[in-house]
């Protein structure tokens, strides 16, 4: 449920941010170029001044298959002297939505032709322990501020997904906030959230009224028709992210040239239909959606331990929505879940976040709701 009060979400996330800045000697702005992360940068830096706490540290962790328009506006924000850069360029292995067969970019990879050279002011040695984007910051934060209380400020809004919003606002992660997460139980590292409850609308009209400089790769796409909610800068390949691939080689075709030499399954997909990785339809071959998803599993996914991750998920699946009814929806989530190689289960959990999936888990456990005789996954009636 959502209370809304009359404090508007730009004052409310200045007010969390100085709360930030006031509990934490050391605070670092997560960047991606992105308009969620240039409307936390641009806030960030409004408390930074007013606190006298500049330079802002900023962190890009730069994952080689990049837009060129973002690293040029990155290099910008960078160059900035209110800004203390932390530009990390170091080897990680980045998963590769476009092919089964070659299921991961090895970024920055020694010996390897790179996108482009790395910037004379990065860091280029991976002295952090993982390999991993989603662990970097954790680890880098580990390393380099030992036994030090620092925050990680990021701009997930909870409007992105169903699963984000449960997260963001279920239970407290620090003193009264629940747009946190502890990244360490033995450190005092936390992320936080400041944007949690903006939606796409505020991001945009922060960044018009306040005339703040953003990446032009938007209005690219909005030149092309994508829609404004299914805009994304991150990598090309990421598996939420491969609709740009069909634009890609319109706005940046030299960027498109590189990104085909350099990782495979890149062209193959941007040669397919817009909804390729997203079947809505069982082909006429195929008796049921179960049938159709072994098939795949068995001819698509090479790889046998990827292949067993798919596998256990699916049992783990079948055995917890045992008795649903309606699962149509649940078995073509887990095609499209094989058909964007997707072995990190985002399109399955934010089905599974679902509110009529999640009153059916609570149907199940025995809590009756008023909502339950409308609910397909119950009822049997779509």
């Amino acid at each position: 449920m959502k209370i809304y009060n009359e404090t508007n979400v730009y004052d409310a996330a200045l007010s969390r941010i100085r709360f930030l800045f006031d509990e934490f000697p050391t605070v670092i702005v997560g960047f991606s170029g992105g308009k969620d992360s240039t409307v936390c940068l641009n806030l960030a830096l409004k408390v930074a001044e007013e606190k006298n706490r500049l330079p802002l540290k900023v962190m890009f962790i730069d994952q080689e298959a990049e837009w060129n328009h973002v690293i040029e506006y990155i290099r910008g924000v960078m160059n900035n002297p209110k800004i203390d850069p932390i530009w990390l360029q170091v080897p990680i292995k980045l998963f590769n939505s476009t092919s089964s067969e070659t299921p991961w970019l090895q970024c920055w990879e020694p010996g390897r032709k790179w996108m482009r050279e790395k910037e004379p002011n990065s860091i280029h040695e991976n002295r952090f322990g993982t390999d991993r984007f989603a662990k970097m910051f954790e680890q880098y934060v580990k390393t380099e501020f030992p036994g030090e209380k620092v925050c990680y400020v990021s701009g997930v809004r909870a409007e992105e997904s169903p699963a984000r919003y449960t997260t963001l606002t279920y239970t407290a992660k620090y003193k009264h906030i629940t747009w946190a997460k502890r990244l360490s139980k033995t450190h005092e590292h936390f992320t936080f959230y400041p944007l949690y409850d903006w939606w796409y609308s505020d991001i945009w009209k922060a960044i018009h009224d306040n005339h703040w400089p953003y990446c032009p790769i938007y209005d690219f796409m909005f030149q092309r028709g994508v829609k404004i909610q299914e805009m994304r800068v991150s990598n090309v390949h990421h598996e939420t992210a491969t609709k740009s691939l069909y634009i890609l080689q319109e706005i940046e075709p030299d960027t498109w040239q590189r990104l085909t030499s350099r990782l495979h399954g890149i062209n193959t997909a941007g040669q397919l239909k817009h909804d390729a990785f997203h079947v809505k339809e069982i082909p006429f071959m195929f008796k049921s959606w179960p049938e159709y998803r072994d098939y795949l599993l068995e001819h698509l996914i090479t790889d046998p331990d990827i292949k067993q991750k798919f596998e256990l998920k699916f049992f783990r699946m079948a055995i917890k929505y045992r008795g649903m009814k309606c699962k149509e929806e649940m078995f073509k989530e887990q095609v499209n879940t094989i058909l964007s190689n997707d072995f990190y289960f985002t399109k399955l959990s934010n089905w599974e976040m679902r509110p009529m999936v999640n009153d059916w888990r609570k149907y199940k456990k025995g809590i009756d709701h008023p909502n339950h005789s409308k609910n397909k996954y119950i009822t049997g009636k779509k």
